[in-house]
């Protein structure tokens, strides 16, 4: 039996940047800008996991992901889409999902090594939606005495308190 939970993250996708090395003291440093919009897409997507009540487990996890971006408006014409339009969105999809992994670990998985499958997707989004972020986490073997919801809840067994989002099938 398996737990399938799904969220929407708002907004447009932030792909993970490489980070940034400097020395001091003679030690290597990498670290991200804390301006960069990493940060805040981060927040924003563990947000939306804790709202969705998504547990956090210890066992195998499968992530399908489609980050959905905005189309410019370059792109579109009176009559439709521009013939010089690009056909997919820009950044790299391994990196949109490194950001995104990153925001889920302690909340919906301890360790990214817990992924057992990803799947990610790009696209440009219909004329006149807006950007989102589909997720999908699917709990292998269901869940367990080791799992909790990412906000602490439990229900009178112990057991985390999943909400509604979350379907066992």
């Amino acid at each position: 039996m398996s737990v399938s939970c799904t969220f929407r993250v708002p907004g447009e996708p932030v792909p993970q940047p490489r980070p940034k090395v400097s020395t001091r003291g003679g030690f290597a440093r990498a670290y991200v800008e804390r301006d960069h919009p990493i940060h805040a897409y981060r927040q924003c997507v563990a947000l939306a996991a804790r709202l969705a009540k998504v547990p956090l487990t210890s066992g195998d996890v499968v992530v399908d992901v489609e980050f959905v971006f905005e189309r410019p408006k370059s792109h579109l014409t009176k009559n439709g889409l521009s013939s010089t339009a690009k056909p997919r969105p820009g950044p790299d999809v391994d990196n949109l999902y490194k950001g995104l992994a990153d925001a889920l670990h302690g909340v919906a998985f301890h360790d990214d090594s817990q992924v057992v499958r990803a799947s990610q997707t790009k696209r440009y989004a219909p004329r006149g939606m807006p950007a989102v972020t589909l997720v999908t986490l699917t709990y292998l073997g269901g869940l367990h005495g080791e799992t909790e919801a990412a906000d602490g809840r439990r229900d009178g067994q112990g057991r985390a308190n999943v909400g509604k989002r979350c379907v066992t099938g």
